[in-house]
This record gives structure tokens, C-alpha cells and sequence, in this order.
């Protein structure tokens, strides 16, 4: 196993070394405090793999202040973003354009479910561009994973569990938990709201231990699988009982999208759990039946272990060793269950630890859709329209990318979520296929010469404004250096080095970009000088994002 040699092999270029399988850890550092070196590398590490691709500004201030002062940031209190809007449809009776639909009724004979799902997208990708500092949304993003819902085409629903998630980001994981059991997208999704004491439906049952909370574990016997069994299974399924959606598609304005729970469709007689819940009675408890229930569960241990290898394994690596897990996982979890299941101090500790910043764990991850096109856009800080109509049309272009690139939010392949983070042995390397490849290259091809046009706005990277802020522009040498600290997570050979400058200046001496920069500089207002230095900027950039490390995290 070697975590350097991933996208270069599926690109079909050979490594730079070979590589050999050795049974021994490749990390052996745990969740003790990092007390290494603080620097541009440590705080770009962090940074991209807390947010939606940094802008070099937002890595140079987080290396000036420091750990313990980015790790602040990136968990502090943040207003929830603004609802989506509605962005053209002038046929909404009772939303302008301009003003929200999240609380407005859908209507009999005007068609306002399309625009609604399409200004949810737009808004999505919005909120990820506008994220600053902050940790929320790859959390947000962990946790639809974590919580797949898929098929819920009322964009009121899906606005309300994203929402759902957002607010319980790095709050309390078994609160979260009761509030997704009888959130009204996953009462559909999974049956809840067919679950009842005539005709028990064990769907969300069976996904709330394999999935959400407990896991399996090895097959210990016959119907028990270590963690639980079918037994469990089914009586939990009674438990659940009684809770339906509310406002699917709703015409009534006085129909709020929630969930309600009916006793006549609850089981009130006696649940008996197996020996892997202590043989617990559970008597009846009404409406309060299902988070007793869940209390129940959260009261093994193993839960404090299931999630934090799952949150590993988003922020980190996908191979969980020996060392992973007797040096993170455990004392992670152990974090996580004295302080009651809230995410935050775990999460805290594994983003502040030696483990997490071990030179092996910077830069094998490969980027998923949604962080390799925000991390073509953001690092560079790349303007998009001032109007309602074009701006969300410009997210949706992006959005439309990722869905080619088979990662689709609000749509999970699986109930289990993205391939990437579970499926072995292909884990991250899921995200590259003969599919895939060619829209990636198109998406940073576009990014860097053409641009994504948005009516009369092309949405693209202005080489010329953002080399200002290069400490040493006219300095190809130093140029390409600090293009590659910004768009790559380790550093890259000379001899790329030399192929990059090759790209910049073919066949030239040092001297004439530096003479042709500096003429840029004392004639900006030339504009086929600026066009000639652009375009050679251009070029740089669109080979550096074709290399595979730019793939990687």
C-alpha cells in the first residue's frame, strides 16, 4: 500500500518510485497534539481538508494566526445561509422573484416543483462557494453522506433535511440521530411512514444499526451479526411505529412540510431486544417510544467507534489499520463518549492531532466532485455574476458538472451513500473512470481559458488579477513555485518544475518573462500585451490542473 501512488496510475503514468506491500504501519503517530512545525503546507493540509478548496488568501491568514487559532474558526458559530430564491420563475402566485419558496405551498395547475429543485441546486452550490472558514459544510456534506437520502423530489423536504444536518453539523451525533428518525425526507425514503403496527416495516430499522449507528460487525451466528441481530431488527421496526410525512407536495399554505405521529398506527405492546441490548424490555412510550430507543443503542460502545472511523475515513484516509485504530479510533471514541456524543471535541482532537498532519496523510486522498471543482474556482477567488437570474444559472452550470462526475448532492447512489467512503477496495480511486476523467479535464480546461458562460458573463480564472497578489510574479522560478504550494498537496520534482516553466516561456531564458511581465506592468492598459501574458498564464495553469497531483488532497 503506498498513499502516493493513486491518481498518477490511473491516469496511466507510471509513479515516481516503486512501490511495495509491507505489513508493518505506514503511520505511526496517534491522536496525541501535533507539535510539529506550523507553516503554509500545515495550514493548507487543514484547510482543504475542512473546507471547499481554499483561497490562497485563507491559507496565508491561517498561517499567520495558527493552530489552535484555525481549528477556532473553522467550529465557530456561523448564521445559517439565507433560504434559496427564486431566481426566474415569474408564475409562482405567491413567491416573486427574488423572495424565498421554502415555506410557500405548491400549487394546482402551475408547475413550480421544476424551478424549485433547480434553485435548491444553485443555492447548494452557493452556500459552498460563500462557506469561509468553517468546517460546516463538509460536515453538512459527511452527513448526507452518513444519512443518504435520495429520491425526495420535493425540494421543501430536502431543504429541511439539509438544513437538518447543517444545524447538527458538529453538534450532538445521538440528538442528531432522533432528529433524522422522524425527519420527513427519511420517513419516505426508507419506509418510515409505511411502519405500522398492522404491517411493520423493517427498512429504517435495519439501516439505523447497519448504517447509522452500530454497524454490523463480524457474523457471529446465524440472524447475529456481533453489534445485533434479525431479532433486534424486527422489534425495533415495532418500536418505530406510528410516525408519517407531512406536507409532501403540499397545496394547503397551512400544511407545514414536519412529521406526525399517530397512535392508532403504533405498536403498544411490549418490544423484547436480544442479548446484544442486554435483553432490554421496552414497554410502550408513545411518541417518546423511538428516542428511548435510541438511547438504547447509544449506550454500547461500539457506536462511538462506528462513527469515528467513518469520520476518518473522511477526513484522512481510507485504510484504518492496526495503528489507526488502536492509536485514533479508540481514544477518539473515547473523546467522543465523555462528552456525550457531541462531535466537535472528538473531531477537534483528530484535526489537531500528530496523526492528522503526518507527512503520509497529506495528499492521498483523491478529491470528490464537489471539492475538485470548488478547489478550480476558490483558490483563486473567481467572479461570478451580480444578478439573481445569471449567478444561479452559473451554479447550476457547476452543479450539472458534478452530477457528470457522478457525485449528484441531494441524489446518493446508495442508501449506504458514495461509493468512495465504503465500497472496497476501491474507495476514493471510485471517483476516476473512463467517465469521469474527460469531464474533469473539461471542467479545469474551461475553468482556465474559456470560462463557463453565463449569459453575457464567463465565469473563468483572471490570471492577471490574481498573480498580483504572488509575492514574486516576474520571477518564473518563484511563479511556478507558488502556484504549485497552492494547487498541490506536496511538493513536485524539478524536472516538473522544468516542464511547467517549459509551458510558460518555450525555449526562452528566465529574463524574458521577467522583461515581459514588467512591461505588462508599466502598460496595463495595453491590452494585447495584458492578452499575450494571460494567455501564457492560462497555459500554466490549465497544465498544472491537469496534473494528478491536483486530483489529490
Amino acid at each position: 500500500m503506498d498513499r502516493r501512488a493513486t491518481i498518477a496510475t490511473l491516469l496511466g503514468r507510471r509513479p515516481d518510485r516503486p512501490t511495495k506491500a509491507t505489513a508493518a504501519p505506514l503511520v505511526t503517530s496517534g491522536l496525541e497534539p501535533y507539535t510539529g512545525p506550523w507553516g503554509y503546507e500545515q495550514a493548507a493540509h487543514l484547510l482543504r481538508r475542512t473546507m471547499f478548496g481554499p483561497s490562497y488568501q485563507q491559507i496565508r491568514t491561517a498561517e499567520s494566526e495558527g493552530l489552535d487559532a484555525t481549528i477556532g474558526q473553522l467550529f465557530s458559530s456561523l448564521p445559517m445561509p439565507e433560504p434559496p430564491l427564486n431566481h426566474f420563475f415569474q408564475d409562482d402566485p405567491q413567491v416573486p422573484v427574488g423572495q424565498t419558496w421554502v415555506d410557500a405551498p405548491y400549487y394546482d395547475g402551475v408547475n413550480v416543483r421544476g424551478y424549485r429543485r433547480q434553485s435548491l441546486r444553485a443555492w447548494t452550490m452557493e452556500t459552498l462557494l460563500n462557506e469561509g472558514v468553517s468546517i460546516r459544510e463538509k460536515l453538512t456534506l459527511f452527513w448526507h453522506n452518513h444519512f443518504a437520502v435520495s429520491g425526495i423530489n420535493d425540494a421543501k423536504y430536502l431543504y429541511k433535511h439539509i438544513s437538518l444536518l447543517r444545524k447538527y453539523a458538529w453538534g450532538n451525533f445521538r440528538e442528531l440521530v432522533k432528529e433524522v428518525t422522524v425527519d420527513p425526507a427519511m420517513l419516505r425514503f426508507l419506509n418510515g411512514n409505511q411502519n405500522t403496527r398492522t404491517a411493520p416495516n423493517e427498512n429504517f430499522a435495519r439501516e439505523l444499526l447497519e448504517l447509522f449507528t452500530i454497524g454490523k460487525g463480524p457474523l457471529a451466528d446465524t440472524g447475529d451479526y456481533t453489534n445485533y441481530t434479525e431479532d433486534d431488527i424486527r422489534e425495533m421496526a415495532r418500536v418505530l411505529t406510528g410516525w408519517r410525512d407531512v406536507g409532501f407536495f403540499a397545496t394547503n399554505p397551512d400544511v407545514s412540510v414536519g412529521a406526525a405521529f399517530l397512535p392508532f398506527r403504533h405498536d403498544a405492546t411490549q418490544k423484547q431486544l436480544s442479548h446484544r441490548f442486554d435483553n432490554t424490555v421496552i414497554d410502550n412510550m408513545g411518541e417518546q417510544e423511538y428516542a428511548h430507543l435510541i438511547d438504547i443503542i447509544f449506550q454500547k460502545d461500539e457506536v462511538a467507534r462506528f462513527i469515528c472511523r467513518k469520520l476518518y475515513r473522511w477526513f484522512i484516509y481510507y485504510v484504518i489499520d492496526d495503528n489507526a485504530e488502536q492509536q485514533v479510533i479508540q481514544p477518539m471514541a473515547q473523546v467522543l463518549a465523555d462528552n456525550d456524543y457531541e462531535i466537535r471535541p472528538a473531531l477537534e482532537a483528530l484535526l489537531s492531532s500528530a496523526h492528522f498532519f503526518d507527512m503520509l496523510n497529506v495528499g492521498p486522498m483523491i478529491k470528490n466532485p464537489l471539492d475538485f471543482v470548488m478547489s478550480a474556482i476558490k483558490p483563486f477567488e473567481v467572479e461570478f455574476p451580480q444578478g439573481l437570474g445569471p449567478r444561479y444559472r452559473a451554479y447550476l452550470r457547476l452543479f450539472d458538472s458534478t452530477i457528470l462526475q457522478q457525485m449528484e448532492y441531494y441524489a446518493p447512489p446508495q442508501v449506504a451513500g458514495w461509493k468512495a467512503y465504503y465500497q472496497e477496495p476501491q474507495y476514493y480511486r471510485t471517483w476516476i473512470n473512463a467517465s469521469t476523467l474527460p469531464v474533469r479535464m473539461l471542467v479545469t480546461d474551461t475553468i482556465t481559458v474559456n470560462g463557463f458562460t453565463a449569459g453575457d458573463f464567463r465565469i473563468r480564472i483572471e490570471p492577471l488579477v490574481f498573480v498580483e497578489t504572488i509575492e514574486n510574479p516576474n520571477d518564473p522560478n518563484a511563479l511556478i513555485e507558488e502556484f504549485v504550494r497552492i494547487l498541490f498537496p506536496q511538493p513536485i520534482t524539478d524536472s516538473q518544475k522544468a516542464a511547467l516553466k517549459e509551458v510558460l516561456i518555450p525555449g526562452l531564458p528566465d529574463f524574458e518573462w521577467t522583461v515581459e511581465y514588467n512591461l505588462y506592468l508599466a502598460n496595463p492598459d495595453d491590452e494585447e500585451l495584458a492578452e499575450a501574458v494571460a494567455t501564457k498564464l492560462r497555459q500554466l495553469l490549465q497544465a498544472m490542473m491537469s496534473m494528478p497531483e491536483f486530483y489529490l488532497s
